[in-house]
């Protein structure tokens, strides 16, 4: 890992300090080994300075913490939710055994994130000593590790950031799922492209191969948006006749939301309308989301 940090002087700055997430660091000559057999992303081919997104799943193939992945010269740091980086650790030092990994709890470094577009890739943040760029937005995003006694700007506030994120219907663990409680496909882990079907086998992956290869995939998350702006209220029902889903995190008129894709199919093809708490909401509909509810309504 690179040493050398720059000292960031006191400013307004662009970058969201994210005070709910945590740096887990993987060193040591055995690291890209124990996670190749671990975890859903693939490993191999991966350059210094690429970042990937992934998970380690239960044996059922549901999502004990997700991550961003990001490959140094010394191994691999990891962006976890931070109520969830100690069971990480723990997990995978116990899968660990005799390999020469060194799993570490970086207290000493932040992360913060942007909210603008990164069509342009990778470039230097002051006062960042590692930058990585998050693909789950269509325009990228760019974050900064920086370390924690050393960044003084005022940031971005959170709230900033939550908006952008589920406006860009990015769900992150913690609001939007707890532990061991969804499948990769229900965050769209698989549309994220953090799920590498085609590579040798991780913990779970007979589960998450069986639901895609049959198409048994039944939950997705979606943005709801009140076009009246009215506030919505995370846990709050999504309602057609019956209910599809629920929100999962909000920001005024902005939500996510884990709805039920065949009653969502159902009552968008009677043409029901959707409400939360009485309130009128537009459902987003991505192209992948449609083609796989056609698929799933010629299916039966």
């Amino acid at each position: 890992m690179s040493d050398m940090i720059h000292t960031c002087q006191t400013m307004s700055s662009p970058y969201a300090h994210l005070s709910h997430r945590a740096v887990l660091s993987l060193t040591g000559p055995d690291t890209m080994v124990l996670l190749e057999r671990l975890v859903t992303n693939k490993t191999t081919d991966w350059a210094q300075g690429e970042t990937r997104y992934g998970a380690l799943l239960t044996p059922q193939g549901k999502v004990i913490a997700d991550y961003l992945a990001l490959r140094t010269s010394e191994g691999v740091l990891l962006d976890v939710a931070a109520d969830y980086v100690d069971d990480l650790a723990k997990r995978l030092k116990m899968f660990r055994l005799r390999s020469d990994v060194q799993i570490e709890k970086r207290e000493d470094l932040l992360v913060i994130a942007g909210l603008d577009d990164a069509q342009e890739g990778v470039r230097p943040i002051a006062g960042a000593f590692e930058v990585y760029l998050d693909s789950r937005y269509s325009g990228g995003r760019l974050r900064g590790l920086v370390p924690k006694d050393g960044w003084d700007a005022s940031p971005t506030p959170l709230d900033a950031y939550h908006l952008d994120r589920i406006k860009n219907g990015v769900p992150e663990q913690g609001t939007d799922f707890g532990t061991a409680a969804v499948f990769p496909a229900d965050i769209n882990m698989d549309i994220f492209e953090g799920v590498a079907l085609n590579k040798g086998c991780f913990v779970g992956q007979e589960v998450v191969s069986r639901m895609h290869r049959r198409g048994k995939i039944r939950k997705r998350t979606v943005v709801v948006t009140s076009p009246t702006q009215t506030p919505l209220e995370s846990g709050a029902n999504l309602m057609a006749i019956a209910s599809i889903g629920s929100l999962t995190s909000t920001q005024s008129a902005h939500a996510l939301a884990l709805i039920r894709t065949d009653r969502f199919g159902k009552a968008q093809a009677e043409g029901q309308e959707f409400t939360v708490d009485e309130t009128p909401v537009i459902i987003e509909k991505p192209d992948w989301l449609q083609r796989e509810m056609n698929a799933q309504a010629a299916d039966g």
